[in-house]
């Protein structure tokens, strides 16, 4: 495959394919920006889809730039938000980011990639330079966003600091004089003010890859760690396969794309594919040898219905708790939010299993002292006591 067509693959939208090419043409290195922002300890296989295009970039000869967003970090960026986000201090983003860069180099070569800190111009700004910087943007630029002319109509606020991430993204472009900047389709319009700004500073602009946003467990929202929908790199190998193989059937298409860049056999059985799926991404983030454990002890727990000897997580009951409130509690000790609702329907639908029986009173209790095997669904199961 010719170098543009392995990279325009799996894009959602490229801005545009013909800057691309030329700038492909002009026989140098390309500087190709990916930023994060460490606002959790950990990155999900969400991250992943664009640190793999930037490998990819890094594997054609080009160089790598990973921007940690200690500065913006602190904002959090408001892109697909119905809400401000938590600020965090700095030195909360600094612990973060030690983790997310060991982490990203999993995917990225650490030998042929540029680390970078905004906080490296940002906190050298004075005030009169920041006031500088944000006169070359107006307000109604940056409430044309959707997310934010949302929140509007629905008379939520909107902070003032949250308008300057778009800016200090957009400024982050201008610094390191990037000829490419990759993010999900969400990152649109920041992405497009870093444009603006390159051409206001008399420089080359960047090509925008938007890349499609992979939807977390529950199939319906973008992955994240804050809505317990994610599966995190450093998961450990049975949790990480567990995780997988509670994927909606309707969205395995696009896992396979995004994060095999294959597409799903037409005839391929769900299961099968899924398993196929946790063993891959197992052995790509851990090994080949906890790859075949993490499918030998799913096997062993589901397939062949013998979870006293599988090796299940453990699970403490909360004191005096219907089984609602079990079931909810134990997914959320597997890192998975489940609502009372969702809780309920498992247990009246015969999901729910307590040593072998099925639990089907939402009213049940079990004893504080209680052992055995809980079983939520048909992919997770807890060990009790």
């Amino acid at each position: 495959m010719d170098p543009l067509a392995a990279l325009l693959r799996n894009c959602a939208q490229v801005l545009s394919p013909e800057e691309l090419q030329k700038k492909l043409a002009g026989n140098r290195p390309l500087r190709v920006k990916l930023g994060v922002d460490p606002t959790s300890p950990d990155i999900h296989l969400g991250h992943t889809v664009g640190l793999t295009k930037l490998r990819q970039f890094q594997e054609l000869g080009h160089q790598a730039i990973l921007i940690i967003g200690d500065f913006t970090a602190m904002i959090g960026d408001p892109s697909g938000r119905s809400a401000t986000r938590p600020q965090l201090t700095h030195d909360a983003v600094m612990t973060n980011a030690k983790t997310y860069q060991e982490q990203a180099f999993k995917i990225l070569d650490p030998a042929h990639t540029r680390v970078v800190f905004n906080g490296e111009w940002f906190e050298m700004m004075s005030f009169e330079e920041v006031i500088r910087l944000n006169s070359r943007v107006t307000l109604q630029q940056m409430l044309q966003r959707e997310d934010f002319r949302e929140r509007m109509d629905k008379g939520l606020p909107v902070r003032a600091h949250e308008i300057q991430y778009p800016i200090m993204q957009g400024w982050d472009s201008v610094m390191i004089e990037a000829d490419v900047e990759i993010g999900g389709t969400d990152q649109l319009f920041n992405i497009m003010v870093g444009r603006d700004l390159q051409r206001e500073e008399g420089q080359p602009q960047q090509v925008a890859m938007m890349l499609p946003i992979l939807e977390g467990l529950d199939g319906v929202q973008k992955m994240s760690k804050s809505l317990g929908n994610a599966v995190g790199v450093s998961d450990p190998p049975i949790q990480m396969f567990g995780k997988l193989m509670s994927i909606p059937d309707e969205v395995m298409p696009k896992y396979y794309e995004l994060l095999l860049a294959e597409n799903l056999p037409a005839d391929a059985h769900p299961m099968v594919a899924k398993k196929e799926l946790g063993r891959r991404i197992v052995a790509r983030f851990h090994s080949e040898a906890d790859a075949q454990h993490a499918l030998e002890d799913f096997n062993t727990r589901f397939s062949q219905k013998d979870l006293n000897s599988a090796d299940l997580p453990a699970f403490t009951l909360p004191p005096e708790s219907d089984i609602v409130s079990i079931v909810v509690a134990a997914f959320t000790s597997l890192g998975a939010q489940r609502s009372r609702s969702d809780a309920r329907r498992l247990v009246e639908q015969g999901s729910v299993q307590w040593n072998g029986e099925k639990v089907t009173d939402p009213k049940a209790a079990l004893p504080a002292d209680s052992a055995g095997i809980l079983k939520l669904d048909k992919t997770r199961a807890v060990r009790v006591g």
